[in-house]
This record gives structure tokens, C-alpha cells and sequence, in this order.
């Protein structure tokens, strides 16, 4: 049993950050809200033939999709099923690297989950049967990154798309979409179009979602903090625009934020 995450080797790391997998017993509470992240996963859930997601309201709609699934990514945290996190294990793709990966539309992903076998069909059915038959947790990364590498495309992002994300990441807390596409050469149209098919977003929403993200690293480990010095550092106008941002991204507030924290950053307890 534990928590196993390594990193892929060349070729696949350009498009996928880490492959992970997971074998604890479950967890005491029963929901968990999973923070926003800007690139899409791969789930494979070896404890039960489905998984599931909840709807953000009061009546915690329960959505289904298939055992093996790549979805994402999500503009706003999204509520999961603890009980079905028992044995899984997945994928963390690079932004864009799940358009790379399969072709798709990346705008298809985004808030839904797209079952694995309805992309690569009898292949990743296979793909699951072996891992259920596999113990040894290095053994089940080893076989999923053998499977990742011989179904993987050539990395096809724009350049555009990629100079875009570098910028962006570069330094989330200043990033202006403007002068960036005046500096790429492209329609503010064209540039929209190409970067959330190839990203699943537009490119405001992702810088927004960088400079958020470069927040909650900033701050999670911290056991008190200056809001509003965290906003002006971070890029915001002032501590409502980053409440706001927080409402959006996280469905709750900063303070919300730091009270609800668990062992992982974009895991917080619930219920």
C-alpha cells in the first residue's frame, strides 16, 4: 500500500508531468473538493468499474463515467467520491499535452470525462485488465508508462500555443494576454480559437487560473498569512479581486481555503 509518483521518461514527459498511483485504505470523511489544475488527468480506478464526481450544490448530483477516463481540465474544483479512492492510479498531463496525446479537441474534456476505451477502444481495455492483475504498484507505473509511450502521438501544440504557455507560466502573476498576442502575430480570434482547442481554455481564463494556482502554492503551508500583501504580490488589484477569483476557482473563500486544508494542496476534506 501508499502513494507512488514518478516521473516519465523522455519522450512522454513533454506531455504528461507524473504518473501516479494510489492504494490506501479509505478515508474518514466522505467527500473531497479537488482544486482546479490547468492540465488534463488520466483516472484508472482498480476498486470499482466506475468513477464518479458530485455536482457543487446542495444536492451533490452524483455524475457517472467509465472506470478509465481522461478528463479535464476542470475551469472550477469539482467534489469527488473518497470511497472509490482506494486503489487508483493516473496521469497528470502537461497543459495541452492531453491534445498531443489523442488528438482530441481539448475543449471536448473540459468538465467531463471521456472513458478511455471510447478513444483507444479494445487497447485500453487490455490496458486496465492487466493492471487489476498487477500487485506491485512500480510494476503497475511501469506497465501504464509502456502503454502511454506506444499509443503516444507526436507532440503536435502549436508554437504559438507553446510560447503562449511558457509566458504564462513564466510569471502567472503579471502575464497580460494583450501584449502577448500582439507579440505571437495572430488575430486575437484566431489565437483564442487555437489555444483553448489545443489547451481546453481560453488564454485569459488560464493566465487566471496560473496566477490563482501561484497563490495556493504560495500560501498552503503557511500558518498565517497577509491577504492582502498575498494579492498585491499575486497580481490582484486587491484582496476582493482575489476573493472573488477564490469563489470561482475554488468555491470558497481564501480564509474557507486555509481552514479546510488537508494533507495535499488540491485535496480538501468535506464530509
Amino acid at each position: 500500500m501508499g502513494h507512488h509518483i514518478v516521473v516519465p521518461a523522455p519522450p512522454l514527459n513533454a506531455l504528461i508531468s507524473r504518473l501516479w498511483d494510489w492504494d490506501m485504505p479509505p478515508a474518514a470523511h466522505y467527500f473531497e473538493r479537488v482544486l482546479p489544475v490547468p492540465g488534463a488527468a488520466l483516472i484508472i480506478n482498480l476498486h470499482e468499474n466506475e468513477t464518479r464526481s458530485y455536482s457543487d450544490d446542495a444536492d451533490r448530483r452524483c455524475l457517472r463515467a467509465a472506470a478509465s477516463v481522461i478528463g479535464g481540465p476542470c475551469l472550477r474544483s469539482q467534489i469527488i467520491d473518497t470511497a472509490e479512492q482506494v486503489r487508483v492510479m493516473g496521469a497528470v498531463f502537461h497543459p495541452g499535452g492531453a491534445h498531443a496525446f489523442t488528438g482530441e479537441d481539448h475543449e471536448a474534456l473540459v468538465g467531463q470525462d471521456i472513458g478511455l476505451e471510447d478513444i483507444f477502444g479494445h487497447s485500453a481495455h487490455g490496458l486496465r485488465e492487466q493492471l487489476l492483475d498487477t500487485p506491485c504498484p512500480h510494476e503497475r507505473l511501469a506497465l501504464l508508462e509502456q502503454w502511454l509511450l506506444a499509443h503516444m502521438r507526436k507532440p503536435q501544440l502549436a508554437p504559438e500555443v507553446l510560447h503562449a504557455l511558457g509566458e504564462i507560466g513564466a510569471r502567472p502573476q503579471v502575464a497580460r494576454i494583450g501584449p502577448l498576442v500582439r507579440d505571437i502575430g495572430l488575430s486575437e480570434y484566431r489565437f483564442g480559437r487555437l489555444f483553448r482547442r489545443q489547451v481546453g481554455m481560453g488564454p485569459k481564463r488560464y493566465a487566471r487560473l496560473m496566477r490563482f494556482r501561484h497563490v495556493v502554492d504560495a500560501v498552503y503551508r503557511s500558518a498565517a498569512v497577509d491577504w492582502s500583501g498575498v494579492a498585491i504580490d499575486g497580481g490582484y488589484g486587491d484582496q476582493a479581486h482575489l476573493v472573488h477569483e477564490f469563489r470561482d476557482f475554488a468555491g470558497m473563500t481564501p480564509t474557507a481555503f486555509m481552514a479546510a486544508r488537508g494533507p495535499y494542496p488540491n485535496h480538501l476534506p468535506l464530509d
